[in-house]
């Protein structure tokens, strides 16, 4: 999925979804557009489809012939779990996202600092300053958000769930897979001890199938009355369905087109109004 949006330095935008087109060859091209002087062209790319990073750096290339500054937004990084061994997807996707040429590239919640380090003039917007205004969003009244603390689901979610935690001024608890040394396979989770009362965000960056989630659910005992799920990434493949059973609300965001799942029922948060705001500064 990808989205052209044009912004004049006096902050109007200009959404170019009619500017590209395909040939019958199949291969991209933009139809002619008046960006305007000073323009910056923002483009969102949004799930791990190369296509439609090719068609970003046409649109990119249309962008330079005017002189405008060209914004990337990728959101979901496409091959950022692919971060190590061969072949090492990350430094591939890296390589064709860097071939748009943007003079900035955006993101937030990396799953790891692999891909970050191979893409040229990325800028990771700090995820618990999002997750705290689009939860103050939500909530009517003088309180900021409903929760006593927050879970980081695994040791690879524990800085993310820290930082969501000190935006929200909370404290975070922690908790861990364990796996059976001999076969490698997962063999349970256990947790700190939480609150005896209260309501709890669990936050992670990517939620495939869920398994990870559904199985820290299970062992705090806790129900969907007292846990609610940050996903950053919402792919919710096959499987994810089982969350509903676990969580009260199911937070995520637009950067991958999963998020639209009905079996899981999302409660979504747009990305756009963010790149566009970021795009400007």
């Amino acid at each position: 999925m990808i989205e052209l949006i044009g912004i004049t330095p006096a902050g109007t935008t200009n959404r170019l979804g009619e500017a590209l087109t395909q040939f019958p060859g199949g291969e991209w091209h933009v139809r002619d557009f008046d960006l305007g002087a000073g323009a910056t062209l923002l483009i969102v790319v949004r799930g791990a489809n190369a296509d439609d990073l090719a068609a970003a750096a046409i649109a990119a290339d249309r962008a330079r012939s005017e002189a405008a500054t060209v914004v990337l937004a990728l959101p979901y990084l496409p091959g950022a779990r692919a971060d190590r061994g061969r072949p090492l997807g990350a430094r591939v996707y890296a390589e064709i996202a860097n071939a748009v040429h943007a003079d900035r590239v955006l993101t937030i919640d990396p799953h790891s600092p692999v891909m970050p380090s191979l893409l040229e003039r990325i800028e990771d917007y700090p995820l618990g300053r999002f997750v705290r205004s689009e939860l103050s969003r939500l909530v009517a009244g003088e309180h900021e958000h409903p929760y006593v603390g927050v879970i980081a689901p695994d040791e690879g979610a524990a800085a993310r769930a820290s930082s969501v935690a000190h935006a929200l001024h909370v404290p975070v608890f922690h908790a861990r897979k364990h796996r059976d040394f001999t076969t490698g396979k997962l063999s349970g989770f256990s947790c700190q001890p939480l609150p005896v009362s209260g309501r709890l965000l669990v936050v992670d960056d990517i939620a495939d199938g869920g398994g990870t989630l559904t199985g820290l659910a299970e062992v705090t005992g806790l129900g969907p009355d007292r846990l609610d799920l940050w996903i950053t990434h919402g792919v919710l493949s096959r499987g994810s369905e089982r969350l509903r059973a676990h969580f009260g609300t199911i937070h995520t965001t637009d950067s991958h087109p999963g998020h639209t799942n009905p079996a899981v029922g999302a409660t979504i948060h747009p990305l756009t109004p963010l790149f566009i705001q970021e795009a400007q500064s």
